[in-house]
């Protein structure tokens, strides 16, 4: 059975080599040294999962993310920084990263968050083969198997999380979720992330959403609590 491909990004030599220690055991690890050289790896090699770190000459992490989500929104990208402010996870997260991990690490936490992350990768990828089954709330319908959400007959395209999201919140129209039941049910992995990474991803699904066409606000706040789903356009 061939190994997972994994591509490392980032400038600093030792830490390539660190992570490569750390995951050579069970995947295949390629390295690039900044942000050019690994979009010209993507050009013409297809990867299991993209370690990206942020800080970078030339081309740093956030635009190398943003370039790949450009044309690929479904591989996991785990960002690096040695930054511990609030708001640059939650901009990471809002680009189109799926997870973070802080500098330093333990190996074991890395090779956690890079086993959930393909994990759900290999989920996603398996129900999407499957046979085709729709929640359909007036305009909206959201694929259970295939993970796909039309407004119309338009496709939204979301990233992971944002899918995961709209999925838990349709799936219980009925319940109000905290914030802190989302960051457990969607983040897997133990880690330290604000609440407004929520906030961040909800905003994120409405405006696409809207841009396709929805009439109404599918997602309710509800103040002082968190989120609803709301299924349909008489109750907006």
């Amino acid at each position: 059975m061939s190994k997972e491909n994994i591509l490392v990004i980032d400038d600093e030599s030792t830490m390539r080599r660190l992570i490569r220690l750390y995951l050579d055991d069970s995947y295949d690890v390629v390295e690039a040294m900044d942000g050019f050289e690994a979009l010209n790896k993507m050009k013409t090699s297809i990867y299991d999962l993209i370690i990206l770190d942020i800080m970078m000459p030339g081309i740093d992490g956030w635009e190398v993310c943003n370039k790949i989500r450009e044309t690929d929104t479904v591989t996991p990208i785990l960002m690096l920084t040695a930054r511990s402010d609030v708001s640059d996870r939650v901009h990471g997260l809002t680009i189109g990263a799926d997870d973070y991990l802080g500098k330093p690490f333990e190996p074991e936490e890395l090779l956690a968050r890079v086993h959930a992350l393909l994990r759900r990768s290999a989920t996603t990828s398996t129900s999407s083969s499957g046979e085709n089954e729709y929640m359909i709330f007036d305009a909206l319908k959201i694929g259970i198997e295939n993970r796909q959400v039309f407004v119309q007959a338009q496709e939204v395209v979301f990233t992971p999380k944002e899918f995961d999201l709209l999925f838990a919140l349709a799936n219980h129209p009925s319940r109000v979720f905290t914030r802190e039941i989302l960051l457990d049910q969607i983040w897997v992995v133990d880690e330290v992330l604000d609440v407004r990474t929520v906030d961040t991803h909800i905003k994120n699904i409405r405006e696409k959403l809207k841009k396709a066409g929805l009439s109404y606000n599918p997602i309710k706040t509800v103040w002082g609590v968190g989120y609803k789903f709301n299924p349909n356009e008489d109750s907006k």
